[in-house]
């Protein structure tokens, strides 16, 4: 397949370079430092599953050197949905399905604002990974899962295309009757560890160590539990509880990649996690005071370290 990959970070990169090495033809959009590492020696990525390395010209500055594609994979930060979505209107890529694996339960809302429902594919991607240095990504243990499914029927034939892909370059793939659902079941886990372990600034095993940030963490999801049954995605009323048993099992040191943007003093996706149940949540009159305590709280770091902190 063709295989345009939009962003090269963690998810993107570490993916798109599994393709690849399959015998995929991947071409990145990425950008700055790791734009020109990845032209001088390709994409590295350190992998308990494997070592991997791209070619240097596998990587072009923006959508619109695209080509015919495929599949287009879109792992960019959050705030740039709407511009990849808008320039993926008018690029040689129009019409080819579009795969995000971003975070949230927001991004695929915005991509089919821009383009049709047939093209959109519902995903969501289990992984540990991020940019190391310019022009490397660092893969942690070995999960790297992805579940996708369609929006509407008419996609089935695409998504078995897809999996068929991700299945043959050795990547967990797993499609799913239910994509919504899918798609809140991560994003109730990863609000609460992202909300827990950005305002407490400590891994999972501090936050759940403590009886009340604990009670914090768990609330936080049963929150959002709350704001996904008033959707209408069927979710379980214990599967707050199901999520806190969950991070109960994670390596103590894990932490969240809204913890590590806090601790780099970079941009934070909190709109789109603890503020985006707030924003939902107040549209369907449903109360979620520890999700708006945590948004107010981190308030001050959404745009980055403050100036003068």
């Amino acid at each position: 397949m063709r295989i345009a990959v939009i962003g090269a970070g963690g998810v993107g990169g570490y993916f798109g370079a599994r393709l690849a090495a399959a015998g995929n033809e991947v071409t990145f959009v990425a950008r700055g430092g790791h734009l020109a590492a990845i032209r001088r020696s390709g994409l590295v990525v350190h992998s308990p599953l494997g070592e991997l390395r791209t070619s240097p010209d596998s990587v072009v500055t923006s959508i619109s050197e695209l080509g015919p594609t495929d599949l287009v994979l879109v792992a960019v930060k959050l705030w740039d949905t709407e511009a990849v979505a808008e320039e993926l209107r008018t690029s040689a890529a129009h019409g080819a399905p579009v795969l995000s694996l971003q975070n949230g339960v927001h991004k695929d809302d915005v991509l089919r604002g821009r383009l049709t429902d047939e093209q959109v594919l519902g995903g969501v991607c289990f992984i540990s990974a991020f940019i190391e240095e310019p022009g490397v990504v660092r893969h942690n243990g070995p999960l790297q899962k992805v579940v996708l499914g369609p929006y509407r029927s008419g996609s089935t034939a695409t998504v078995r295309a897809v999996l068929a892909a991700f299945r043959d370059a050795g990547i967990d793939a797993e499609g799913s009757d239910d994509i919504e659902r899918a798609i809140w079941e991560k994003f109730v886990f990863l609000v609460g560890l992202s909300a827990t372990t950005a305002t407490v600034r400590q891994p999972v095993g501090v936050v759940r160590a403590n009886e009340r940030s604990r009670r914090l963490l768990y609330e936080v999801m049963a929150e959002t539990v709350a704001v996904a049954q008033a959707s209408g995605v069927r979710l379980d009323s214990g599967f707050a509880e199901d999520r806190l048993a969950f991070c109960d099992t994670l390596p103590a040191a894990m932490t969240s990649s809204m913890h590590n943007d806090l601790e780099k003093g970079n941009r934070l996706e909190l709109p789109w996690l603890s503020g985006g149940v707030v924003d939902l949540a107040d549209r369907l009159d449903v109360p979620v005071p520890r999700n708006r305590t945590v948004a107010d709280i981190l308030a001050p770091y959404v745009l980055g370290r403050p100036a003068g902190s």
